[in-house]
């Protein structure tokens, strides 16, 4: 008396069975092939191929013949790579010149807070201003030529310094 034997199919998930395909595709994506066959085997197993299955058994094609090959592709990753490296070395540059800016802007600032504390020297007309003369002489600054220098250097803050 012979034992009768039962296969057991085993249906995986519907998501994991698209994912396999999806695989299998990509796998086979490199060959250089018309289409790419899935059928279920005798064990039962899904098999893709980018050959028929052999005999009579039923096959699905799920891919196409492949697109066609850009001519141009070379040329626009080139552009592209072009246009990337163009877009890091301007980065680069604009990076500069703001860092110049603000060393400028810190310069000027310096500049207009020396004068205005000049300023207020030259206002500060109780107390005595001295210079010293080529020849190394002190000689007092007198109050017309306190007001013409203070005058000068509030023009200038009104010109250079922001309010």
């Amino acid at each position: 008396m012979g034992t009768a034997r039962t296969t057991r199919r085993i249906s995986a998930p519907r998501g994991a069975v698209l994912a396999l395909a999806l695989l299998g595709s990509l796998a086979l994506s490199g060959v250089a092939s018309s289409a790419t066959y899935k059928w279920v085997d005798a064990n039962g197993r899904v098999v893709y191929s980018d050959q028929p299955p052999p005999g009579n058994v039923k096959a699905e094609i799920v891919q196409g013949a492949p697109p066609p090959a850009n001519p141009n592709a070379v040329k626009e990753l080139a552009a592209k790579e072009a246009e990337f490296k163009k877009r890091q070395i301007d980065a680069v540059d604009n990076a500069k010149k703001v860092d110049a800016q603000r060393a400028d802007m810190g310069k000027r600032a310096e500049q207009c807070a020396r004068t205005q504390t000049q300023i207020k020297q030259l206002a500060a007309e109780q107390i005595g201003l001295v210079r010293y003369n080529e020849k190394g002489e002190a000689v007092y600054v007198d109050d017309a030529t306190r007001r013409k220098e203070r005058e000068q250097l509030e023009l200038w803050v009104k010109a250079n310094c922001p309010t």
